[in-house]
């Protein structure tokens, strides 16, 4: 496979990932872009001005992409001796830490849950609804406690 096809099935990847970021979690497509290759890249510390030209966008919406993803701990900036450069790189718990964030808020949601329970009493169609919702996010906690994730 030539140089150009590699490069070309890459970025076909990285449309993936950032399809996946706008669809499953409402981010911008630049942001999963980012995400997707930082993943990817060799080597993995690159600078903004080397994803912008990659990821083709611009410097300015990089940057603000950056700040986010740098701001909730999914990727770390780097700085390397005698360099003036800024480099960034995915953190290497960075899915743990989405999966953590997404399970604290599915808890949260149980709490609020568990007090609709105590609203409507104990029978009827609305406990039903939300005993679902309660008994599905107590299994999806149980099953995290069960097989915490190990690197």
């Amino acid at each position: 496979m030539s140089t150009e096809e590699q490069q070309d099935r890459l970025l076909r990847w990285v449309e993936r990932v950032a399809a996946f970021c706008v669809e499953e979690w409402g981010l911008p497509p630049i942001t999963g872009r980012i995400l997707g290759w930082l993943m990817i890249c060799d080597p993995a510390e690159q600078s903004a001005g080397q994803i912008a030209e990659v990821i083709q966008a611009s410097r300015a919406s990089l940057t603000s992409n950056m700040r986010f993803l740098t701001a909730i701990g999914l990727v770390k900036k780097v700085r390397r001796p005698g360099d003036r450069t800024s480099y960034y790189r995915i953190e290497d718990d960075a899915w743990q830490k989405v999966i953590q964030r997404k399970l604290e808020s599915l808890s949260a949601f149980g709490e609020i849950a568990d007090e609709g329970l105590g609203i409507v009493g104990g029978e009827g169609h609305r406990t039903e609804r939300i005993k679902a919702a309660h008994d599905s996010l107590t299994w999806l906690q149980n099953l995290a406690a069960r097989h915490p994730l190990r690197r």
